[in-house]
């Protein structure tokens, strides 16, 4: 396992380079084909492509699988947050029982878990009742805006999703739930007027992007897990000119449904505070919450599953979302988390601890043959 890891830390692939992704996603296909799995390269223009891996290739071949019963879906992706180059500053190292290296983490770890689970599966002579469809996306690090659709579409068919995202801490908690994750700009119109010689002229549109700030802070209700966190402010072109536009980012997370939709209404009421100022909203929630009703059954599944094999597994609540968001939304069991154990997501020190890999794999592998 580690052997491949390295392989795969090595083989860098940043969202933002297709060429990247698309070399790693070979590297990655070819490691199912010598498993005798089915290949479909699912292409995109600007994005790497998709990778959909069926598992048995040949439901016919399997008897016992049920055609009828929906299929398992294996959600996890292909690319990293780290830039090309990255792996000459960060190596691939292994030190104290941990390996270090960008992306081993999230979630290249999660796609050798994978791998030797199946290996496990085939070595053991265990076979699935369902069909197994692995989907390996590339944007899942700037929002799944080419992929959400293709991951609904599967998990329409499918009686379980299992997301490989990297556990919560190096104590390996499971993901039951996830808040929901989006950004919102608000665009401010006001007027421009000289500030020394007639500044009463002008609407300052920086003054009213302070005012809105303040608003949106009076949003959050850390009980309830709601923030809503303005996070980038723009406005003014010189010093001397009461500036006439001005934008303002803002981070959202809800855990519930309930309150995203509360939030959004309340950012669609916002109006300007200053006379003659104008505001216009754009963006939202773009992923919603994983709520623990869609995950408990499978997480009792999973607790009991990992006693079975001689360790234990809690549960945590994530911050950010991930692609089990959306399967969430559909009413599709989901249970994410089920990844590498370690720390350090999108860090120097991204890390994973080596001695949980054959534990993920096993238990990923029993949720397989028991689901």
């Amino acid at each position: 396992m580690v052997r491949l890891l390295k392989r795969f830390a090595r083989c860098e692939s940043p969202t933002d380079s297709k060429p990247a992704v698309d070399h790693f996603g070979r590297m990655v296909a070819e490691e199912w084909r010598t498993r005798g799995a089915k290949i479909e390269y699912l292409p995109q223009k600007r994005e790497g492509n998709h990778l959909r891996i069926t598992w048995p290739a040949d439901r016919a071949r399997w008897v016992g699988i049920s055609a009828r019963a929906g299929q398992i879906l294996v959600l996890g992706h292909l690319d990293t947050v780290y830039s090309l180059g990255t792996i000459k500053k960060m190596p691939f190292r292994v030190r104290q029982g941990r390996a270090f290296g960008p992306g081993v983490f999230d979630m290249k770890g999660g796609l050798v878990i994978a791998l030797f689970a199946v290996d496990a599966l085939a070595h053991a002579g265990w076979r699935p009742r369902r069909q197994i469809v692995f989907l390996w996306t590339s944007d899942e690090e700037t929002a799944s805006k080419s992929s959400r659709e293709v991951i609904e579409q599967e998990a329409r068919r499918s009686a379980a999703v299992l997301v490989l995202e990297p556990a919560g801490g190096p104590r390996g908690q499971l993901k039951t739930r996830r808040k929901g994750t989006g950004t919102a700009e608000l665009l401010i119109t006001g007027r421009a007027a000289h500030a020394g010689l007639d500044p009463g002229a002008g609407v300052n549109a920086v003054h009213e992007l302070a005012l809105q700030a303040a608003r949106l802070m009076r949003l959050n209700n850390p009980r309830r897990g709601i923030t809503v966190n303005p996070t980038i402010a723009q406005g003014g072109t010189r010093s001397n000119v009461i500036p006439a536009e001005a934008r303002l980012t803002i981070d959202l997370r809800a855990e519930t449904v309930a309150d995203m939709r509360r939030i959004e209404r309340k950012l669609k009421m916002l109006r300007p505070i200053l006379p003659g100022a104008r505001v216009a909203l754009e963006g939202g929630f773009s992923r919603p919450p994983l709520e623990r009703r869609a995950s408990a059954a499978l997480f009792s599944q999973a607790s009991k599953l990992a006693e079975q094999l001689g360790f234990s597994v809690g549960e945590s609540l994530a911050g950010g979302g991930s692609d089990g968001n959306f399967t969430a939304a559909l009413g599709v069991p989901t249970l994410d988390g089920l990844g590498a154990v370690g720390e350090g997501a999108h860090s120097p020190d991204e890390q994973v601890i080596l001695s949980a890999l054959p534990q993920r794999a096993a238990l990923l592998a029993a949720l397989l043959v028991t689901l």
